[in-house]
């Protein structure tokens, strides 16, 4: 607890309801590492602005920025960069540890993925006239996926990477359309921002997130959530976004069979249309 001294010290210099947020990280510091904001602001009964305020009266930036701090002084370095590493492993400890890891992640998110939300979202995307894909950062590979899938079965999509793209799009969306967003935070503000735009446009909105207590869970109106042990203060998801990978395979699966007579007329074509490009 020696590290988490700097609460204590300046522990009389909070509010009353910010105080409540010290002494719930200070009874439980390895289990804060892995909550959202939203989810601290729950255990601790306050509201999330007062987590913020907390955070940055320490002299953090945000939550986020707190959580890297909180991290780095409870967790060995090395699970820095994975959650399951110890640093002394052998090439082959080390492929079964990344393997297996990846491997839980996609048997706990088949087991705890809402089977009624899934159909919800695939039934929306089947009936859409377009799909925007949305991600930052980690994120932004798994947009790209789902834009790959399902252009390839003809329907309609975009995907962006750029936040101020992603908002003029989102403005631009009717009521039959769908905007998914990538996250595995759920606390990116450029995807809230994005999400709340889409949702004021009559857009219908989707989250794949790892936080199911999240501001971007919050603000779209159907919510996918993955299940990793991989720890939410790292910027860069790693077994989490296999799980999501998985989650866009299901959409596109779903959907193609729903569409399937087009889905197989489109697919043929941009196979013959490759048929030149390979040996």
């Amino acid at each position: 607890m020696g590290q988490l001294s700097f609460i204590e010290q300046n522990i009389d210099q909070l509010r009353k309801s910010e105080v409540k947020v010290a002494d719930t990280i200070l009874a439980k510091p390895d289990q804060v590492i892995h909550f959202s904001v939203s989810e601290l602001a729950d255990m601790a009964r306050v509201s999330e602005p007062t987590v913020i305020r907390f955070c940055r009266a320490l002299g953090f930036k945000g939550f986020q920025d707190f959580k890297i701090y909180l991290a780095q002084s409870l967790i060995p370095a090395f699970r820095n960069i994975h959650e399951s590493v110890d640093g002394d492993e052998k090439t082959p400890e080390l492929i079964k540890k990344v393997f297996d890891a990846n491997t839980s992640a996609i048997i706990n998110t088949k087991n705890t993925l809402d089977y009624n939300e899934l159909n919800t979202v695939i039934q929306l995307i089947s009936r859409s006239s377009k799909i925007i894909f949305y991600g930052l950062g980690g994120s932004a590979v798994i947009a790209m996926d789902g834009y790959h899938k399902f252009f390839r079965i003809g329907i309609p999509c975009e995907w962006f990477t750029d936040s101020h793209m992603a908002s003029m799009a989102a403005a631009m969306m009717q009521e039959n359309q769908v905007f998914i967003a990538i996250s595995h935070s759920g606390s990116s503000r450029d995807v809230v921002e994005a999400l709340k735009v889409a949702n004021q446009a009559g857009a219908e909105t989707v989250a794949v997130v790892s936080q199911k207590k999240s501001p971007v869970s919050k603000t779209a109106r159907h919510v996918l959530c993955v299940h990793s042990t991989e720890t939410n203060f790292k910027f860069e998801p790693m077994s989490s976004r296999i799980a999501q990978l998985c989650v866009i395979d299901v959409l596109s699966v779903g959907v193609s069979i729903i569409r399937s007579e087009n889905v197989v007329e489109n697919l043929n074509k941009a196979r013959k249309s490759l048929v030149e490009k390979r040996y």
